[in-house]
């Protein structure tokens, strides 16, 4: 072989070393982001939060809406500290938002609509067409047309769905089968956000009463009886799976800056007693949800009232309550709370911002109900 070739050699060979390296490097690159994004963030170096972030990683899954990167909202599942992360439903052409698990796990309702049509913060229970689907979101099912179940929700057998109408001041118990009406009752009040109790007994929403906007109401399903949960500035309600409480998020005007920022609340189902659950200076909180044991909530953090996705985090509901004032501080509220704690607050940096979490104690992807394991 001569010397020309055998540079010709080398530099093929040095060629091959080099492009070696760079599908090394790649496929190195490609497992720490897949390592990362399966690795929950914001446990920073607080050992407390990375306590709570390891101790709820395999309790169950989490569904929520987000933005995808086409710019519409998909339905985004996850573990409770942000790990597993996957797109469940992936239709640019649709936006999916508002996914509630069946009471036994195993099913999917949720509400679609054609991409680029606006989805409200308070309003979205009534616009687009009601979806039902597997777990896992596959075989999805629109039930009639756009706008004919508005606020559709569970009843605790997964059979029928309270129906909200509010142009017609009622409320209609629907059979999820059929689609004939089983039962009709009075709204006393409820126009939005409308949500059927786990143990069947009680439908809670928010409600305008007595001349006052923005209450929490629940009405006995027996006997139609409406009771007032908490008067003033409230929304977003949902209920603890033990029947006995609702959570919902609350604004006090003049607490903080005047306008006041929108802090998460529990209040007993027979109206008699309140108290705070998480508030934080700077952030609005909104769209509560239980896990299926009540021992922990999952939420969004708001920068602007009334916006829709956003950054989400997880607590303790044994913590609670939990005030954040950051540089600030929150002394208004920290006044009326004085046995307030500080934290551990879990923020799930490493999912997309989210709107309207819910929680299963089942394995969705495995399309059956059970605790996860």
């Amino acid at each position: 072989m001569t010397m020309d070739a055998n540079g010709a050699a080398l530099r093929r060979r040095g060629r091959g070393v080099v492009l070696m390296w760079a599908v090394f490097a790649a496929a190195l690159a490609g497992c720490v982001a897949t390592a990362r994004a399966a690795a929950p963030t914001g446990t920073g170096d607080d050992p407390a939060v990375r306590e709570l972030a390891a101790e709820v990683a395999n309790h169950g899954w989490i569904v929520f809406a987000a933005r995808s990167a086409a710019g519409d909202y998909d339905l985004m599942l996850c573990r409770p500290d942000g790990s597993r992360l996957r797109n469940l439903t992936n239709t640019p052409d649709f936006s999916e938002f508002g996914a509630r698990f069946s009471p036994d796990g195993t099913r999917l309702l949720y509400r679609r609509l054609p991409r680029g049509q606006p989805i409200n913060h308070d309003l979205w229970g009534q616009f687009g067409t009601l979806v039902v689907a597997n777990a896992d979101a596959s075989n999805p099912v629109e039930q009639g047309r756009a706008g004919e179940y508005p606020w559709a929700s569970w009843g605790p057998d997964g059979r029928q769905w309270a129906c909200l109408y509010r142009r017609e001041g009622v409320i209609r118990i629907i059979d999820a089968q059929t689609k004939q009406v089983v039962r009709e009752l009075p709204n006393s009040g409820i126009f939005q956000q409308l949500f059927w109790s786990p143990d069947g007994r009680r439908l809670c929403g928010t409600a305008n009463v007595a001349g006052q906007d923005w209450n929490i109401l629940s009405i006995d399903l027996a006997s139609g009886r409406p009771t007032l949960l908490s008067r003033q500035l409230n929304c977003t309600p949902d209920w603890f799976h033990d029947s006995q409480r609702v959570i919902y998020s609350n604004r006090r005007p003049g607490l903080a800056d005047g306008y006041g920022f929108t802090m998460l609340m529990q209040a007993s189902v027979d109206g008699t007693q309140r108290t705070l659950v998480y508030a934080e200076r700077d952030r609005h909180v909104y769209f509560g949800c239980l896990s299926p044991d009540d021992k922990y909530v999952i939420f969004s953090l708001l920068p602007q009232d009334g916006g829709i996705e956003a950054p989400m985090a997880l607590i303790r509901m044994s913590d609670t309550p939990i005030i954040v004032g950051g540089a600030r501080g929150y002394p208004e509220l920290e006044a009326l709370y004085p046995g307030s704690k500080k934290g551990p607050v879990l923020r799930l940096g490493n999912v997309p911002e989210g709107f309207e979490p819910h929680w299963t104690a089942a394995d969705p992807a495995a399309g059956r109900a059970g605790q996860d394991k």
